[in-house]
């Protein structure tokens, strides 16, 4: 392994679009540590240290933020608006014919298709930092346990200053993402939120040995190394099926007749239904805050069954909900990003076939086939790896953002994949030789 890596640093090119990438990373996390305008600091971190948790309300967003969220630093949002403008708009081609077309455009719809996703991330910032502040001002962002001010200044001056900030990092988080994809190595927007889960790692795994013990920390790292060998397994299991294309004869020269195949991934949804879910979830916990007690300090009932069974996720409802919502996002994305229709009509344009089965409809119907049998594993499996942290939760009792389970470890493993298929990719366009031998 190390002489992969000096491999790697050996080729000048290679190591000068590493060496932008970490440039760009840590001025990502230096970001997340400085404060937003008119955010009383020493009040942040006191509450930070008396909770000790996140809030299960903010605990996605804290995640893909690196912590920055709680830190209500000028990267608060991180790359989360980003995130959800992508499936959004990816969400919006079945419904809008016209983003459908500018899909099927090439480079030029795609590049309309990302202007579109960058006006709606500046949209959805201002929005979430907008309740962001609103929740911080109203002294329940870190729960009963914080009373501190948190704000300043509450002046609408004040507040619009704080919103335009914290829209504006967002704005810079994806330039600096685009930065990356372009300059650097591996995709930008990944990368980052690869850089904000794993920066949770150190605290999460220290908070297990302060509060539990060492030989619990080395029983969690264990079962992380075994979650990570399967997960591993499972990101890279496919099933290939077989494409022919016949040989046909233009003038005296002969095309076709060579073989390749479709490949379809046993995960192919990916981390977006885990995601889907998890804000689903969060939105019954978000307008039950803004509910306030009565004069009598009486709550309405609807409220009190929230609080208690949709915002704890050690509870049963809590995890039987996530899981079910899981498992049919998984289904429900993947019937939108895969279509077994158009992946017909293309092998049948080519002059392909799938051997022993008919162009046309019949290819389109056993291509529908093999994506059910497929994605019912896949939806499992991700139903069950979102399960751990909450698992961990109600077993050893550790933070929720536990760091061998859910959504962390699918993405952190899912981006060293692929970064890594980059780099070898890199080196043997220039050295006939891949990062691992």
């Amino acid at each position: 392994m190390l002489s992969a890596i000096v491999r790697v640093f050996r080729t000048r090119d290679l190591r000068n679009k590493l060496a932008f990438t970490l440039a760009i990373v840590a001025m990502y996390r230096l970001g997340s540590f400085i404060p937003a305008p008119l955010v009383n600091y020493g009040n942040v971190q006191s509450c930070l240290t008396a909770t000790q948790s996140t809030s299960g309300l903010y605990e996605l967003v804290n995640l893909f933020s690196g912590g920055a969220l709680l830190q209500l630093s000028i990267f608060a949002l991180g790359i989360m608006p980003y995130i959800t403008s992508s499936i959004i708009i990816q969400l919006l081609r079945v419904v809008i014919p016209r983003f459908e077309a500018l899909h099927k455009e090439g480079q030029s719809g795609q590049s309309t298709l990302t202007q579109y996703t960058r006006y709606l991330t500046i949209a959805l910032a201002v929005l979430q930092s907008t309740t962001l502040i609103a929740v911080a001002r109203s002294g329940t962002l870190f729960g009963s346990k914080c009373t501190n001010p948190i704000l300043i200044d509450t002046s609408p001056i004040s507040l619009a200053l704080m919103v335009l900030t914290m829209t504006a990092g967002t704005g810079l988080i994806m330039w600096m993402g685009e930065l990356i994809t372009e300059h650097g190595i591996g995709n930008g927007m990944s990368l980052l939120i690869f850089t904000s889960i794993a920066s949770r790692f150190p605290q999460s795994l220290a908070a297990i040995a302060n509060t539990k013990s060492v030989e619990t920390l080395l029983v969690v790292l264990g079962v992380g190394v075994v979650i990570v060998a399967l997960v591993i397994l499972v990101e890279q299991s496919q099933r290939r099926i077989p494409v022919q294309y016949a040989k046909r004869m233009i003038g005296r020269r002969e095309y076709g007749g060579q073989s390749t195949y479709i490949p379809i991934k046993v995960n192919m949804a990916g981390v977006v239904p885990v995601i889907f879910a998890s804000s689903l979830l969060y939105l019954p916990g978000l307008v039950a805050q803004f509910n306030q007690p009565d004069k009598n300090g009486n709550v309405a009932p609807w409220v009190s069954f929230v609080s208690d069974y949709l915002t704890r996720g050690d509870h049963p409802l809590y995890m039987l909900l996530y899981f079910l919502m899981i498992v049919g996002f998984t289904f429900f994305y993947v019937a939108i990003t895969f279509n077994p229709e158009e992946v017909s009509d293309n092998i049948k344009q080519s002059g392909g076939f799938i051997p022993g089965i008919r162009a046309g409809r019949p290819t389109t119907e056993y291509l529908e086939y093999v994506l059910s049998r497929i994605t019912f594993p896949g939806a499992l499996y991700l139903g069950l790896i979102a399960l751990i942290p909450l698992v961990s939760f109600s077993i050893i009792g550790a933070n929720q953002n536990f760091p061998f389970g859910g959504t962390s470890i699918l993405i952190i493993v899912g981006v060293g994949l692929e970064t890594v298929k980059q780099i070898s990719a890199q080196m043997e366009q220039r050295n006939y030789e891949g990062l691992l031998r």
